[in-house]
């Protein structure tokens, strides 16, 4: 159930405001008694109120008289503080992350072999969208069937068409190569957005060409993102291999610089 408390309040805060809408104008020894805040307490609490401005005081009267806020106004007001600190935070830890960027420094690849794996649509979505970012030089990715993470304007589709135009902005190459029957099949906003952003940069082109087997991604130049497709439904990841071999990912690239060259640019 929500509560006061849950917008930043105090239980005595919360108490103390609550009591001020029944009784009306009230002083701070009769707000006291009704709202089970202690005697000793209860200035602090008013004072912490007022300064949330969900309260008025009338100082000209004598004793002091207090009135709350209409609801809908006080909740606007703490929930506009709750904002406010959110984004307050959010640049903390935005400040914090760009500091640590320039303090965390990976060990140069080691030429040993190594293999992950993520299973499930979603789980293998983020390894590449993971894999993509972790490029520096160049990014190949080879589609022969159609896939729905891909492409689709969904959550996970457009984290990885963003991973991509992330790449391009810092200089990364992507080249994407496809079977020719897959370009009718892209969703109409994947062209707009090739159209609108990814065509924008010189180190982006979709090529297509027949003789394309598997769904793979090569990441620079020791590394090989590989789809394991659901044997049921063809348009969906059930897995997603990582694997760090720079002997495997150099003969995965030599068979595909002919189907490359060979490949017509696509014109979307």
């Amino acid at each position: 159930m929500a509560s006061l408390r849950d917008l930043g309040l105090s239980e005595y805060e919360a108490r103390a405001y609550r009591s001020l809408l029944k009784t009306g104008p009230t002083t701070a020894k009769e707000l006291s008694r009704v709202s089970d805040v202690p005697m000793g307490r209860i200035y602090d609490v008013l004072n912490s109120i007022e300064q949330y401005n969900l309260v008025r005081s009338q100082s000209a009267s004598r004793p002091k008289k207090y009135v709350a806020v209409e609801p809908e106004t006080a909740l606007d007001r703490l929930l506009a503080d709750k904002k406010r600190e959110l984004e307050e935070k959010a640049d903390q830890y935005e400040s914090i992350v760009d500091e640590l960027e320039g303090e965390l420094e990976t060990t140069e690849p080691v030429e040993e072999r190594f293999w992950t794996a993520a299973v499930g649509a979603d789980e293998a979505a983020d390894l590449l969208v993971e894999r993509i970012a972790a490029a520096d030089a160049r990014i190949v990715m080879v589609l022969s069937t159609y896939t729905e993470q891909y492409f689709d304007v969904t959550e996970v589709g457009s984290a990885i068409l963003d991973g991509l135009e992330a790449a391009l902005e810092r200089g990364v190459e992507v080249e994407l190569l496809m079977k020719p029957d897959l370009a009718p099949t892209l969703p109409a906003e994947f062209g707009d957005r090739y159209r609108e952003t990814l065509s924008g940069y010189g180190g982006f082109e979709v090529r297509t060409v027949e003789d394309v087997s598997g769904t793979f991604t090569l990441i620079d130049r020791n590394e090989v993102v590989i789809e394991v497709p659901h044997p049921l439904k063809s348009e969906e990841a059930l897995a997603m291999l990582n694997l760090k071999d720079h002997e495997f990912a150099a003969s995965v690239r030599e068979e595909f610089k002919p189907r490359w060259a060979d490949a017509t640019e696509l014109t979307l």
